[in-house]
């Protein structure tokens, strides 16, 4: 019997919602932005949508991430919505347990949880966050036990119980830009998504570690692995790149400590970064896809071919947001029209 190759035409794509803010608007607007894209991206066939924890950063607004997933679950109807992710160190893992067990109570088997062990923001923000000294090594491993505790159906003489949240179905993915988290999915037999859309870097060996480690579980009886893809489509390859200066800027000012709402489009980055920046953010955002239609199609069978995703989730980071909700239709477009390969 022969398996059928991956390919763009027959694996999931889904959507990383950073909520962006960009220059001259309002989080209120970015709010009601999201939900209007969770809208288009379901009626295309996206997979799910996800929105990530960040904090203190101007250009984001999805600091409260449990509350947009209820705003967005609410406005639509079949598309997955979920984390990616929660920083669980942030959080009282009994909280989660009951903000993710009233979602999925709300919106029964379209709430997933992807966590995260990374703060999401600078030392000083984190402080604000945490109170304390937090590591995030054997600690998030602890912290995911606890949660997963707290998840569970509860058991005769429970003294403290997730309510809702006990006896929850709502999946648990965890996320990483490194082997740490990579090896603990592989090990507890959870599905695994990777951050390659910022640290293509340790792609390769995440991958690989997570499938070597892998032990089957009542979750997943073998790997599944999504990964994070920086993707801006444009009719043409040049105006995708002059799109995508306005992400490049964004992360050049969170490199030199002063971030802000994403601003209009360069013509180019000529003269706006150092050979050092340059060389940081081109290996940071090494894994970006940008192009044409038929460039982005051969870039996604390539990076598909390469490192046999189960699915992939775009973030699309686009200073007018009609070009942003064009990116994704021409995704899905090429989507549609390609030969499914066997």
């Amino acid at each position: 019997m022969n398996q059928k190759t991956k390919s763009v035409s027959n694996i999931p794509f889904s959507v990383l919602d950073l909520v962006p803010i960009t220059e001259g608007t309002t989080a209120s607007l970015a709010i009601q932005r999201s939900l209007d894209l969770a809208k288009k991206a379901e009626a295309m066939g996206y997979n799910r949508i996800w929105f990530a924890e960040h904090h203190n950063m101007p250009g984001i607004g999805s600091a409260a991430t449990s509350l947009i997933i209820g705003y967005v679950a609410n406005g639509t109807t079949k598309i997955r919505v979920g984390s990616g992710g929660i920083m669980l160190p942030n959080h009282a893992p009994m909280v989660i347990a009951e903000q993710f067990g009233t979602l999925e109570a709300l919106f029964p088997g379209r709430i997933d949880l992807g966590l995260g062990r990374a703060p999401g923001t600078d030392q000083l923000t984190t402080h604000a966050l945490r109170r304390d000294k937090i590591s995030g090594g054997q600690e998030f491993s602890d912290l995911l036990d606890e949660l997963r505790y707290f998840l569970a159906p509860s058991f005769p003489g429970q003294k403290v119980r997730a309510v809702p949240g006990m006896g929850s179905t709502t999946p648990i993915w965890l996320l990483g830009s490194s082997g740490y988290s990579a090896e603990l999915a592989g090990r507890l037999g959870l599905p695994f998504s990777f951050a390659s859309h910022f640290a293509p870097e340790q792609l390769m060996y995440a991958i690989d570690l997570y499938k070597r480690v892998f032990q089957p579980s009542d979750v997943l009886d073998k790997p599944y692995i999504m990964l994070g893809v920086n993707l801006v489509a444009a009719e043409t390859d040049e105006e995708a790149e002059k799109l995508a200066t306005s992400q490049i800027v964004s992360f050049l000012g969170l490199l030199r400590g002063n971030p802000k709402p994403m601003g209009p489009p360069l013509e180019n980055m000529e003269g706006h970064w150092t050979p050092l920046e340059k060389s940081h953010i081109e290996q940071r955002l090494g894994s970006s896809v940008l192009g044409s239609p038929s460039t982005i199609k051969q870039k996604l069978n390539d990076f598909i071919d390469k490192t046999g995703a189960d699915e992939l989730i775009i973030n699309t980071m686009v200073y007018d947001y009609e070009k942003r909700i064009r990116s994704y239709e021409i995704l899905s477009q090429i989507k549609k029209e390609s030969p499914v390969m066997v």
